[in-house]
């Protein structure tokens, strides 16, 4: 699933391309998760104005609404000029004066939705649960640790459900742990202000570091211009089951979590 790193790193690519850009028409293909909650041709003749993210979410501003676009499971974007004949799984395509973006999502999870803008009762439930943006200013250690001190979950679980902080994935989620020291297992309730200060900065670093190496790709991400990232090949604990520690050369272990897979370093990640 393409987490907050690349769907920013698809962001990046393509934001500065598109801005100004004129719709001149929209095709879908087969139904994508959400309806899209408006006539595809009335936006025709509207303008991008912009494009930001919120957590997972693409935020394309109009200058008149908002379109939000979500890559689901499998989705990717892609914004050329004369794009190939869309395949099956090219399901939602904005033409526009300076390109088209396309949203190639072979399981369909993904979404474009529009919305009046973010105050609009479409996005609220969509953005409205989500928390703080952890490249973000408002991403503060003291509100980060009232937060978790509220939560009895395993630490790794409550990163992932994105209401205390928003976009940490599986992968940089054990990344972020393991810079921290922090046993993926350890109650979010219990970890003290040191921990949590150290986690905030891990967070921020590994994020910040998977975007500056484009993304993970693991089977097929790539951002608008077709590029893979590189972000797994660094990972220190993520997929390394059975490795060595680079750090400490203890094998790395793997334990399951909310049906996901959870990388760590049981000697540098005490309990």
């Amino acid at each position: 699933m393409p987490e907050l790193p690349e769907v920013e790193v698809t962001r990046l690519s393509f934001a500065d391309r598109i801005a100004g850009a004129k719709i001149l028409g929209v095709r879908i293909g087969k139904p994508l998760r959400w309806p899209l909650h408006i006539d595809p041709q009335s936006l025709v003749g509207r303008h991008i104005v912009a494009v930001r993210r919120r957590g997972k979410y693409l935020l394309l501003d109009l200058d008149d609404g908002l379109l939000l676009i979500h890559l689901g499971m499998s989705g990717s974007l892609s914004f050329v000029q004369h794009p190939p004949l869309a395949d099956k799984h090219d399901h939602f395509d904005l033409s526009t004066s300076l390109g088209v973006l396309r949203l190639n999502d072979p399981r369909r999870f993904g979404a474009v939705v529009f919305a009046a803008g973010e105050s609009d009762p479409v996005a609220q439930k969509l953005l409205g649960k989500l928390g703080m943006e952890p490249l973000g200013a408002e991403f503060d250690p003291l509100l980060f640790h009232q937060g978790l001190a509220r939560r009895k979950a395993p630490i790794k679980q409550v990163l992932l459900a994105g209401d205390v902080v928003v976009g940490v994935g599986n992968i940089y989620a054990s990344e972020s742990l393991f810079m921290a020291g922090i046993r993926p297992t350890a109650p979010a309730s219990r970890l003290s202000r040191p921990q949590v200060a150290r986690l905030q900065q891990a967070v921020r670093d590994v994020l910040a570091r998977a975007v500056q190496q484009g993304g993970s790709t693991l089977r097929d991400f790539s951002n608008a211009q077709g590029e893979a990232g590189h972000f797994q090949l660094e990972a220190m604990v993520y997929g390394r089951a059975g490795k060595p520690c680079k750090v400490c050369t203890t094998p790395v272990r793997t334990i399951r979590q909310g049906q996901r897979s959870t990388f760590f370093c049981p000697h540098c990640q005490k309990p």
